[in-house]
């Protein structure tokens, strides 16, 4: 799946430092937190205060499901690129 730069990743990166493009790394951390809840629903017409953003992310086991889900993006983001760079040097 390819983000454009208008998308939600650039609008989240914006919540915090950003992201360059180009700069060693040793790690990559993404987050989703409460303003971005709240954020989310408005963009849906919706009403989300911050107790109830917070109550979203502790229901159960949703914050680790969402986390399980972004690493899984991550691997498989990874995965496809890896793939592609050993078949063009094949």
């Amino acid at each position: 799946m390819t983000i454009s730069s208008s998308s939600l990743a650039t609008r989240i990166a914006e919540q915090g430092e950003a992201m360059t493009p180009r700069k060693k790394r040793e790690k990559v951390v993404a987050e989703i937190t409460t303003i971005h809840l709240m954020k989310f629903m408005q963009e849906q017409g919706r009403f989300l205060d911050q107790q109830q953003a917070v109550n979203f992310l502790n229901e159960g086991d949703r914050a680790y499901i969402m986390w399980k889900q972004m690493m899984y993006a991550g691997e498989n983001y990874i995965k496809s690129v890896l793939g592609q760079s050993s078949q063009t040097s094949a």
